[in-house]
C-alpha cells in the first residue's frame, strides 16, 4: 500500500520538468518586449509568458512562498508585484539596465536552492526576498522598455501577469497535502537551481 504514491510522484515531477524545459526553449531571452500588435499591455503579458528569465523566476518564487504557508504566499504575492512595478518604473526612468545575466542567475540560484531545501522562513523574510526579485526583474523590464522606445503601459501587463502567475502557483503549492507533492515541488526547485548553475557556467566561460 505504501508504494502507491511513487508513480504519481514520478509523473508529477516529470510534468514539472517538462514545463520548465519548454519555457527554456527560446534561443535567447531579451529584456525588451515582444510585439503582439494588440497594444503595450498585451505586449507586457506576452513578454512574461515567453521570457524564461522572468517566468521561471516568478514560478520559483511562488513555489517557495507556497511551501512557507498561506501567510507567506499572500505577502509574497503583493510584495513581488509591487517590487516588480516599482523596479520597472525606476528602470524606465533611468534607462540603464544592470548586468543582464546577473538577474536570472541570482534569482534561479537563490529561489531554486531555498525551494529545494524547503527552508521555513518567516512571512516577513519571504516578502523581502519577493521584493528583491521583483525589483531586479522589474528594473530589467523597465530599462528594456525605455531602450526599445515602447510605451510604459507595458509594465501594467507585466505586473498583472506576474500577479496572476504567483497567485495561482502559490495557492496551489499551499494547498498541497500529501508529502510526495511537496517533494515534487522541492525537486522542481533543485532543477531551477541547476539551471542557474548552468547559466553561471555559461556566463563565466569566456573569463576562465
Amino acid at each position: 500500500m505504501s508504494a502507491g504514491p511513487a508513480p504519481r510522484s514520478s509523473a508529477a515531477t516529470g510534468v514539472v520538468f517538462a514545463t520548465i524545459a519548454m519555457t527554456l526553449l527560446p534561443a535567447s531571452a531579451e529584456a525588451h518586449l515582444v510585439t503582439t500588435g494588440l497594444g503595450p499591455v498585451y505586449d507586457g503579458i506576452t513578454h512574461v509568458v515567453l521570457s524564461p528569465d522572468d517566468l521561471v523566476a516568478a514560478l520559483a518564487l511562488a513555489a517557495f512562498a507556497g511551501l512557507n504557508g498561506a501567510a507567506a504566499g499572500r505577502l509574497a504575492l503583493f510584495a513581488v508585484t509591487g517590487g516588480w512595478l516599482a523596479g520597472g518604473i525606476a528602470g524606465l526612468l533611468v534607462a540603464d539596465p544592470i548586468v543582464p545575466v546577473a538577474v536570472p542567475i541570482a534569482s534561479f540560484l537563490v529561489l531554486g536552492a531555498l525551494t529545494a531545501l524547503d527552508r521555513r522562513l518567516s512571512p516577513a523574510i519571504v516578502a523581502v526576498i519577493a521584493i528583491a526579485v521583483g525589483l531586479l526583474h522589474g528594473w530589467m523590464n523597465g530599462a528594456g522598455i525605455a531602450e526599445s522606445g515602447r510605451e510604459a503601459m507595458g509594465l501594467a501587463g507585466i505586473g498583472a501577469t506576474v500577479f496572476v502567475v504567483v497567485a495561482l502557483v502559490a495557492a496551489l503549492v499551499t494547498s498541497l497535502g500529501p508529502a510526495w507533492t511537496r517533494v515534487a515541488v522541492r525537486v522542481a526547485g533543485s532543477w531551477v537551481a541547476a539551471i542557474g548553475l548552468l547559466m553561471l557556467g555559461w556566463a563565466l566561460r569566456g573569463h576562465v
